[in-house]
């Protein structure tokens, strides 16, 4: 997964065969939007650890939506030696790649496009958010005191009052307040213009400038003031959009306490701590870093990380996530990732990611504006030039209208519409542990139709559990001794299933003597002057102990796909222990959710089919198939595309991952602090909980409606303005409310998938 864009090269394909345009050709200029004249920049981060080699990182305050990068994108085009971009529209930033001397060349087009990049320091330590703030505060009194005077100048034009010091201040305050709001615009819209383009700049500074020109001085002043007004508001929207997952980022403490080699505790910032060190929290703190418990036991809350709503007891050896909230108890721990690499880290950078995507329908709508645009401007051309001949209308009133209708060709409501959807589904969808890698895979959600489930860690919880322990033999003993003696020979084994038998069975004062392996089929050991054995059907069959009733209990587990073992003396058996990998409590809801939308839950998995079939049935699940080779899955992939259409597979990123590339989208599970996961599946599970998929498949649901609902109030606005424009007697300002006012509506339906509330 990257965004390393590097110009004039092929259109890559990725292992789904979707089109991925937009990370490497720019999208059309004409749709350009967002050209605040004020708009503060958003924090600098720390620099990525994963800047490309090589690249210099700017800051670009103005660089407020995708749309303005493509702006960057065409400026660059024709420059020699430009290697590589990748922008962070979330932080405003762009490191540029070039070849050696090509990097002013580089800068000059983007300023002449426009923009003004700025250097982050190397050290990334540059901090913004006070400025930041400041910016927004003085544009805001600056643009308020261009409203007043066009108030104002609106006022002495109410008047009517005659003589030329009237005219004067008429048109004074009008230019003050033109001056004020607009020079950011014009200075933009000129650089389009100079490039042959048609964005909302461009468009608003004929506009302004005609209708000055043919005497409505208030009018263009209200405008601009307006115009200007409105984009501040509407980017302060669209940065709360981009940046809501930016907020988890403040989950992680500034600072941790580290031990020193002198065994002492010391306070250094996070950022500092070395991979090995060792941190400690405690009660009610947040976790710095991620890491492995070594001491201490406790609660921890990590609804940051994986949107899990129940703590989480943690031990030593399990490991915590920076950013979760440490409840109960102090815990002493290891560090296993840098601030700059921590789960929350990547998961940010994740979204970042995904965010400086196009999903389908925007690369529709930027399409469409692309022809949109320049077909209303020719329109208001056709206006001015036609209907004083054809309607009898005065080329005054022609100009005005034609003018009218250049505002309301403004794009902006329209091409916004689709990036604030994504973006606020994809952080809507992180705050829940849903990682999606991109706009094409949360609409593509939508349409599943089957999802293929992996068994072992997927629907089941992947680690064995003894389910059952039943003794055989009372005559061999009391059972607590039977127990003790069986859980003693079992902990002294490294197999997994020895261990489920002796974490199920406690702790054991019993000792063991000469512990032997017996490869295949179990373990042997003497205690107290007695021979022991603990293994499978094939040993207690090779020392004839097997007898009728036993082999019907061994059948019935064996039905039920449990795996038995059985601790035995020289005479007889003594007890039977079932160790099975026992479903999630989640997994059931799941499937009966996926059945409600209307998908089909499909079992695939390389364990023996007896086993898979009743760990189905306990799921819900009908279609289960077993014995499947990795390559095999692939197949059964294949297979259900043909049957149902669209198909999901889910597994754990590693074994799976032939299905996970041949599917639709892939599912990974359990993403927390696995690194080949995140990168190997379209959408990351950030817990095990299988409700998140059906969770994904709403969302998607939900934010192509909103999508659609966007899409059709920007169009439908416009057109009843463009019929009063044309027929009626709409306003300039008027159609600067009627333009932004989509604008605000469209990114305002766009935040409530942020809302969305928890299922």
């Amino acid at each position: 997964m990257t965004n390393q864009n590097t110009l004039k090269t092929p259109v890559p394909r990725d292992h789904h065969g979707h089109d991925h345009a937009h990370d490497h050709a720019p999208a059309p200029a004409e749709t350009a939007c967002c050209g605040s004249p004020v708009c503060g920049s958003a924090p600098a981060s720390t620099e990525p650890a994963d800047l490309p080699k090589g690249a210099v990182l700017f800051r670009i305050p103005t660089m407020d939506c995708a749309v303005e990068e493509s702006e960057i994108r065409r400026a660059l085009e024709p420059v020699a030696g430009v290697k590589a971009l990748r922008f962070r529209l979330s932080e405003r930033t762009l490191a540029l790649t070039t070849e050696d001397g090509a990097l002013p060349a580089a800068l000059d087009a983007i300023r002449q496009a426009g923009f003004k990049p700025e250097p982050v320091a190397a050290s990334g330590a540059q901090k913004v958010e006070p400025a930041r703030f400041a910016g927004m505060s003085t544009g805001l009194a600056r643009l308020v005191a261009a409203l007043v005077l066009a108030i104002a100048a609106e006022t002495v034009s109410f008047m009517a009052l005659d003589g030329v010091g009237s005219m004067a201040a008429e048109m004074g305050l009008a230019l003050a307040a033109i001056a004020l709001a607009g020079l950011d615009t014009y200075k933009k819209g000129f650089a389009a213009l100079v490039r042959g383009r048609l964005n909302i700049n461009a468009l608003m500074a004929v506009a302004v400038t005609g209708a000055f020109i043919i005497g409505q001085w208030p009018e263009a002043a209200m405008v601009m003031a307006l115009y200007a007004i409105a984009e501040l508001i509407e980017a302060r929207a669209v940065d709360r959009a981009r940046n809501a997952i930016q907020s988890l980022l403040a989950l992680a403490p500034e600072q941790a306490q580290v031990r020193q080699p002198d065994g002492s505790w010391q306070t250094v910032r996070a950022d500092a701590v070395a991979l090995d060190a060792v941190a400690r929290i405690r009660p009610g703190e947040r976790v710095p870093l991620d890491g492995v418990v070594l001491e201490g036991t406790s609660a921890i809350d990590q609804a940051p990380v994986t949107g899990e709503s129940i703590p989480v007891d943690k031990v030593a050896g399990d490991a915590v996530f920076a950013g979760t909230i440490n409840q109960t108890g102090a815990l002493v721990f290891r560090v296993t990732a840098v601030a700059a690499n921590t789960t929350l880290a990547r998961i940010i950078h994740a979204v970042e990611e995904a965010q400086g995507s196009r999903a389908p329908t925007q690369r529709f709508v930027d399409r469409f504006a692309a022809i949109y645009t320049p077909t209303v401007f020719v329109l208001a051309l056709a206006v001015a030039a036609l209907t004083p001949w054809l309607m009898d209308w005065t080329w005054m009133q022609a100009i005005y209208k034609a003018l009218v209708l250049l505002v309301i060709a403004c794009p902006c409501a329209l091409v916004i519409s689709t990036p604030v959807t994504v973006v606020s589904a994809l952080a809507s969808a992180a705050r829940r542990g849903i990682l999606i890698k991109g706009g094409t895979y949360l609409e593509e959600a939508r349409k599943l139709k089957a999802v293929a489930l992996d068994k072992t860690g997927t629907i089941t919880e992947g680690k064995p559990k003894l389910v059952e322990s039943v003794l055989i033999d009372k005559a061999g003993g009391d059972e607590g001794a039977v127990y003790a003696l069986a859980a003693n020979i079992a902990g002294r084994s490294d197999h997994p299933v020895s261990k489920a038998i002796a974490q199920g069975l406690g702790g054991s004062a019993e000792e063991v003597d000469d512990f032997t392996a017996l490869p295949g089929r179990g373990v042997r050991a003497t205690h107290a002057g007695q021979n022991y054995v603990l293994g499978n059907h094939r040993l207690i069959e090779e020392r004839g102990l097997c007898s009728p009733a036993l082999e019907a209990e061994l059948k019935r587990h064996e039905e039920a796909g449990r795996t038995v073992t059985l601790l035995a003396s020289e005479k007889s058996v003594l007890a039977l222990f079932a160790v099975a990998d026992t479903i999630k409590p989640s997994s059931q809801a799941a499937v009966a959710e996926l059945r409600a939308l209307g998908v089909t839950p499909v079992m695939l998995t390389g364990d023996n089919t007896a086993t898979a079939k009743t760990i189905g049935a306990h799921a819900g699940i009908d279609d289960v198939r077993g014995n499947l080779l990795p390559e095999e899955k692939l197949g059964a992939i294949q297979a259900m595309q043909q049957r149902y259409g669209a198909v999901a597979m889910t597994g754990d990123g590693i074994n799976d991952a032939p299905a996970l590339a041949k599917a639709d989208i892939g599912f990974a599970m359990g993403g927390a602090g696995t690194d080949t996961a995140m990168e190997a599946a379209d959408v990351v599970i950030m817990n095990d909980d299988l409700r998140r998929i059906p969770e994904t498949i709403r969302l998607s649901r939900r934010a192509h409606a909103v999508l659609w609902q966007n899409i059709t109030l920007a169009l439908g606005i416009k057109g009843v303005f463009f019929v009063l424009a044309v027929f009626g007697s709409a306003t300039m300002w008027m159609a600067v409310f009627a333009d932004m006012g989509a604008s605000l509506l469209v990114v305002a339906n766009g935040l409530r998938l942020m809302r969305m509330p928890k299922e």
